[in-house]
């Protein structure tokens, strides 16, 4: 009887099946998986929760996160609920949503950014900040190429925005991140003896022009007038991962949104 049994059995088939059972089950596995985040999705005009399906959705995750930052559950169904500054050219589906206000400062578009950790990048060596300005990090020299401190920085339109008063520099990686502009000062009103506050600005290096003749830093992303609005940060010495987003968005925006023109399709 047995031997009736496992000759009729083919042991190629039997694998083959076997293989298509456990590819099934790896594609419900990653598509259960892929919804850690961003899930339950939202409908396109009212932002209203899908169901949270439980054969879709996979339970939850703890991360500890480093340099105690704690512990992150995913998913976590925490919704983000930025105002958005902008509204829909129209109530059908699928259409673009245009910036109210400020384009540059409404977060949506090329000029948006994630909600990221308010704490900086820290080092694995000494725990401290990796991105610092070279007056705080005082081992670091400028050894290749010129050194831009001191020069103008003149926006798109040809105006001078500022001068170049530091470097960021990443200590992990032994590179220049982002130049630090002191702002002009804008005249003071009659009768106004109060002296004019510093005002300094960072520029990701990805976004500006070294011009070793003319000694100047040229940035086509944003006019003169517009560095006062890029977003600063809460320490004058270290820059956090969300502000680092925030400032790689204005200036990512500015290529979209500094002039009208560019808004337009070009043929």
């Amino acid at each position: 009887m047995s031997h009736e049994l496992t000759s009729s059995i083919d042991t190629a088939q039997v694998v083959l099946y076997f293989f298509w059972i456990f590819f099934a089950g790896l594609i419900v596995w990653l598509r259960r998986e892929d919804r850690r985040e961003g899930y339950p999705l939202e409908t396109d005009n009212l932002a209203l929760v899908g169901p949270q399906n439980a054969l879709r959705i996979p339970a939850p995750k703890e991360f500890l996160l480093p340099h105690d930052e704690g512990i992150r559950m995913a998913p976590d169904f925490i919704r983000d609920n930025r105002e958005i500054l902008a509204e829909r050219v129209s109530k059908a589906t699928g259409y673009p949503i245009e910036p109210t206000g400020e384009p540059l400062l409404s977060g949506v578009g090329p000029a948006s950014f994630a909600e990221r950790s308010e704490h900086p990048e820290l080092s694995q060596e000494d725990g401290g900040p990796v991105i610092v300005p070279m007056r705080v990090a005082t081992a670091f020299t400028v050894d290749a190429g010129p050194d831009p401190r001191g020069w103008e920085v003149v926006g798109a339109d040809g105006a001078v925005a500022g001068v170049i008063s530091d470097i960021w520099v990443d200590r992990a990686d032994l590179m220049v991140r982002y130049l630090e502009v002191e702002l002009t000062a804008a005249p003071a009103a009659e009768g106004d003896a109060a002296a004019p506050t510093k005002q300094v600005r960072l520029i990701p290096l990805p976004m500006l022009g070294l011009d070793g003749k003319a000694k100047r830093v040229s940035v086509r992303a944003l006019r003169a007038d517009q560095f006062v609005h890029v977003p600063t940060t809460q320490s004058p010495d270290r820059i956090s991962l969300r502000e680092e987003d925030r400032v790689a968005a204005f200036y990512t925006g500015g290529w979209f949104y500094a002039e009208p023109r560019r808004r337009e399709p070009v043929l």
